[in-house]
């Protein structure tokens, strides 16, 4: 909001002082003031500024960790009141959000998750923002304006697997839910198209979280991309783990299998037409294209690097909400898991360091019995 840099700058010239409507609007005295700096600073008639207080209100929502609230209602001549009232949906004893205050929200979000959520996925957004919804009337306001996801492309397939290479039998077996992290990773390739030409992208999904824990985007779809998203996934690869492909060229070549058994992992494959093994993959792809890159242009290769750098790591990891894993997003449904396993482990008297209580236990006591004899 650049009109808000501008009223710091007036802020000191304005007092204290004027009253607030029932609407939360401005009275007299500091609409007369607001005016002022109005003249004095043309560009504040424009934008925001010339909107109602609903607008006003949202748009100070999503400036509030860049200013201060009482100086966004003096350059938006609206009133705290107003301000915090409309927050609690509407009046101090509203607790349902009129339609226009609910479709600014929703705007909002759409705007800024740039159309990824329908409004299953909505609602759910809006609630954990502490704003009520119901699925029906999000689904009825986003259909009177138009406002839905990003739709979904034709699948095409681009495995390479007429070859004659040796594959690895499928120890999976469309068991795609393990019960615990870093157990069954499964790996896939897409293609992106910039002006300076194609990009590949190699992920790696682990199947508990659905958590993105390695990519590589490179130009050539070679061994090398698949070794290279392994080499940086963030959980550094263990003995016993199972990582699942499909039968491409570049997951049967010989460098990627090589790399699996320096790990100590277990190479599993799916066989030609079952897709159920890789399909969160494959869906992953799906979405990343449909939410970035579809309908959109990118001029160079770093600014589709920038764009799957940015999707992946910051909006897919930690805030898209996955439907697999109750509407969590995957850093939130492992942090969970976690806080669970700790509370278990401290019913159960096993710490998560593996160390006993009992000797921690018995200094207590010792130190317990020390101060009472003295």
């Amino acid at each position: 909001m650049t009109e808000l840099g501008q009223g710091r700058q007036a802020h000191g010239c304005w007092s204290a002082g004027g009253h607030t409507g029932a609407d939360g609007t401005v009275t007299t005295a500091r609409r007369e003031r607001a005016t002022e700096a109005s003249e004095r600073h043309p560009k504040k008639r424009d934008g925001v500024l010339r909107k109602g207080p609903a607008v006003k209100y949202a748009g100070m929502e999503g400036q509030r960790t860049d200013y201060t609230v009482d100086a966004m209602c003096m350059v938006l001549a609206v009133s705290e009141r107003g301000y915090r009232a409309w927050r609690q949906g509407g009046t101090p004893n509203r607790t349902r959000l009129t339609d226009a205050q609910m479709l600014t929200w929703i705007r909002a979000i759409h705007e800024e998750l740039k159309g990824a959520y329908g409004s299953p996925r909505m609602v759910r957004e809006l609630r954990r923002r502490g704003i009520p919804a119901s699925k029906e009337r999000v689904e009825r306001l986003m259909r009177e304006h138009g406002l839905r996801a990003r739709h979904k492309r034709r699948y095409k397939t681009t495995t390479d697997s007429k070859h004659h290479l040796p594959v690895a039998p499928n120890w999976v077996d469309r068991n795609v839910t393990p019960s615990v992290p870093n157990q069954s990773w499964t790996s896939d390739i897409t293609y992106l198209w910039t002006d300076e030409g194609w990009l590949y992208l190699a992920i790696v999904l682990d199947l508990f979280n659905r958590e993105v824990g390695g990519w590589s985007l490179q130009p050539r779809r070679t061994a090398d991309i698949v070794t290279d998203a392994l080499a940086c996934f963030r959980r550094k690869p263990a003995g016993g783990r199972i990582h699942h492909s499909d039968r491409g060229s570049q997951y049967a070549s010989q460098p990627f299998p090589h790399t699996l058994r320096e790990y100590g992992m277990i190479c599993a494959m799916s066989r030609k037409g079952n897709c159920w093994n890789t399909a969160p993959t494959e869906s992953w792809c799906t979405r990343f294209k449909n939410e970035r890159v579809h309908g959109l242009r990118d001029a160079t290769r770093a600014a589709m690097t920038a764009a799957s750098f940015e999707y992946s790591e910051v909006f897919y990891n930690r805030t898209r909400r996955h439907s697999t894993l109750g509407y969590r997003s995957p850093m939130q449904f492992l942090d969970e898991w976690r806080l669970a396993q700790h509370e278990k482990n401290l019913v159960a008297g096993n710490p998560p360091d593996g160390r006993r209580k009992t000797e921690g236990s018995s200094q207590q006591l010792k130190s317990s019995l020390f101060s009472e004899s003295t």
